[in-house]
């Protein structure tokens, strides 16, 4: 299992993103036609369950039948008995074979002013709850109701991904793209293309691209600011949309509580590290990727921050060998990637979790503190717990926790979903 986020590789071809419409169009986009008005889904009983429940999400299998159900296409979804049950957008080749976008049905020719209205009730949000940054996540898809809609901001870029047959059509685009520039006038509007996720929906293969611009050549580079601490931001690189943002508040609560001598394992672009720069006396922090930590050495020469130890291994054999040469810390945070990739996978990812924590407790000195985190959807808050709790059993240490975090707030949770819980942060002390 890798002991870094790996950035994504950059366009093939070596040049930039193919510009595709430097200014929205001011004509309607015709939606009316991507949506039939007739077009519906008879559900089973145990797709009622979850709707019952306040999940969005229904399963192919648990489609009795669909009429006129166009690619992308608003349906009404009803039970077997002909009782409605809200308005979903269809997805022809994935699993998740629709998505509910209303609790009551919806007329097609309606839905495009209630995407608008979803788009604006979102930034709206980001209005009160981002505090000390100039990135953010802006859409987060189910969470925000735009399903297949992610939106991260860095300063005077947008970054875009699409990963939903409708919303991979013209007029949801053209929708998005008018409100996001009304809100933010940004200086370019990106959009990243994850392939294995528009594989697994069904969607065609695509190239990353600019959506729009005010200047040209597009603007592909900025710097952002999270807590006060600058980071170079490309937008012809990186993993995904861009940096980690949902890690944005645990980075603050990681240099509220850090001292002394510091050690991060997968920095990535050195997101915790530059924090625990600004308080611990030193900082090593690892990761496995060089291309990643020449960005993050960057970030810390722009920020004009003294020297970090930036180490470029494995991180398992590397805390090993730590260990061995009886290294000690009086902070340590781990960050690895989701180790567990599907439901299967989850205790092999317990696993991985519990030998770096091991490890790092190992290191820690009495009164240090350890910022653990996960990123594995499959691995519950609970089992990540546990196996915490099993970790310091091993290592004859005892934790008190601190704080119990998770995403920042910009990335929000519904309750009733709980794939949009994603992230685990506890930050401990030990002794």
């Amino acid at each position: 299992m890798p002991p870094t986020k790996r950035t994504q590789k950059k366009n093939s071809s070596g040049k930039r993103p193919e510009q595709i419409n430097a200014q929205p169009s001011a004509q309607q986009p015709d939606a009316q036609a991507a949506l039939p008005s007739s077009a519906r889904a008879v559900v089973n009983a145990h797709a009622v369950a979850r709707l019952r429940g306040g999940h969005p999400w229904i399963f192919r299998s648990d489609i009795v039948r669909l009429d006129q159900a166009a690619p992308g296409a608003l349906l009404r979804v009803e039970d077997q008995r002909g009782k409605p049950y809200g308005s979903a957008l269809y997805s022809s080749r994935s699993q998740i074979a629709l998505r509910m976008v209303a609790s009551t049905p919806v007329e097609a020719t309606g839905y495009p002013e209630m995407l608008r209205y979803r788009i604006r009730q979102a930034i709206a949000y980001r209005e009160r709850v981002v505090r000390d940054a100039d990135a953010f996540r802006v859409l987060f898809s189910e969470a925000d109701f735009t399903p297949g809609l992610i939106v991260d901001k860095y300063n005077d870029i947008l970054s875009c991904q699409v990963l939903t047959e409708a919303m991979d059509t013209d007029w949801a685009r053209q929708i998005a793209l008018e409100e996001l520039q009304q809100a933010y006038r940004p200086e370019t509007v990106l959009e990243r293309v994850e392939p294995r996720m528009r594989e697994l929906e069904g969607l065609p293969p695509g190239q990353d691209r600019v959506l729009s611009s005010r200047v040209e050549p597009p603007k592909m580079a900025t710097v952002f600011h999270l807590n006060g601490i600058a980071f170079h931001y490309d937008g012809s690189a990186g993993q995904k949309t861009g940096a980690f943002l949902d890690q944005r508040e645990n980075y603050a609560a990681a240099e509220r509580h850090a001292r002394g001598r510091a050690l991060e394992i997968c920095t990535y672009q050195g997101g915790f590290a530059l924090h625990l720069n600004r308080r611990c006396e030193q900082v090593t922090a690892v990761d496995v990727s060089a291309e990643a930590l020449e960005v993050a050495e960057r970030n810390r020469a722009l920020n004009e921050q003294k020297a970090i130890e930036w180490v470029e291994a494995d991180a398992f054999p590397l805390m090993r060998q730590f260990a061995d040469a009886e290294r000690r810390y009086e902070t340590i945070v781990l960050d690895p990637p989701a180790f567990a990739k599907s439901r299967k996978s989850a205790e092999d990812a317990l696993r991985g979790y519990k030998e770096l924590n091991l490890r790092a407790l190992k290191m820690l000195r009495n009164g240090g503190v350890l910022v653990t985190c996960s990123c594995s959807f499959h691995v519950s808050e609970a089992d990540f717990l546990a196996m915490l709790a099993a970790a310091a059993l091993d290592a004859r240490r005892n934790l008190h926790v601190i704080e119990k975090r998770m995403q920042s707030a910009d990335h929000p949770v519904l309750l009733n979903v709980p794939e949009t819980h994603y992230l685990k942060c506890m930050v401990c002390s030990v002794f």
